[in-house]
């Protein structure tokens, strides 16, 4: 098994419990334009919002696009005009709140970082990540946090990684692994990048993508057995 020195962690959804805080988020910005919201059009929403990202990440429409357009395009879809800006404004704020942590996130990173060189390597919106990555306590835990809105590139990009590997002592991929829940952003830049993956599955979804990560996990708590270590704390 291979010796590992460096961590690299995404953040939504691998430590942050994005689907809870986007779940609260949502609800609170229907609220506030007197919209009713069905679990039906949050599962749509979702839907909508995952391939808007998947074509950011293939390099296919920008950031700023993104963000501007998708509560247009979901409410189009409703038979409503809505302005995409201001909507995406509300919707950042609320979201900018949601603090929410997957079980054992603050245990796990709080016994590897004394191990570890660990960091933080997240697509996303650099203020949102920042503000929730300290609000949940995670943030001074991490030797660095890059954010795709800051490097100028996302996941799973080689240049995104490439920015990343330069920022960090002593990089060598071989002593690497990246964790996160993303097989196409994840495990695919990783991959390409030439690290060991690690993909964290808790719905133990199938995968029939053809990405084929180093080593599959559905509970934080089973990385230590990849790291050969044990934990000093139940989690």
């Amino acid at each position: 098994m291979r010796t590992y020195k460096t961590l690299l962690f995404d953040a939504d959804d691998t430590l942050l419990d994005f689907k809870a805080t986007e779940k609260a988020a949502l609800r609170m910005l229907f609220e506030q334009e007197k919209l009713p919201f069905s679990d039906e059009m949050e599962t749509h929403y979702r839907e909508l919002n995952r391939s808007l990202w998947k074509a950011f990440e293939e390099g296919e429409i920008e950031r700023t696009e993104l963000l501007n357009t998708r509560f247009a395009l979901f409410m189009k879809e409703y038979g409503h005009e809505a302005d995409g800006v201001s909507m995406e404004k509300s919707y950042r704020a609320f979201l900018d709140e949601g603090f929410h942590l997957v079980d054992g996130a603050i245990e796990l990173i709080t016994e590897l970082k004394d191990h570890y060189h660990v960091y933080i390597v997240t697509n996303g919106v650099s203020k949102t990540q920042d503000k929730r990555l300290r609000g949940s306590g995670l943030h001074g835990l991490f030797k660095g946090v890059f954010v795709s809105e800051d490097t100028g590139y996302q996941k799973p990009m080689k240049e995104y990684f490439d920015y990343v590997f330069e920022r960090v002592p002593g990089f060598t991929p071989e002593e690497t692994l990246i964790i996160g829940d993303s097989l196409h952003s994840d495990i695919k830049g990783g991959q390409l990048a030439g690290l060991n993956t690690c993909w964290f599955n808790p719905e133990k979804k199938p995968n029939d993508s053809g990405i084929v990560p180093t080593y599959e996990i559905c509970k934080l708590e089973e990385l230590y057995s990849i790291l050969n270590r044990k934990a000093e704390k139940k989690l």
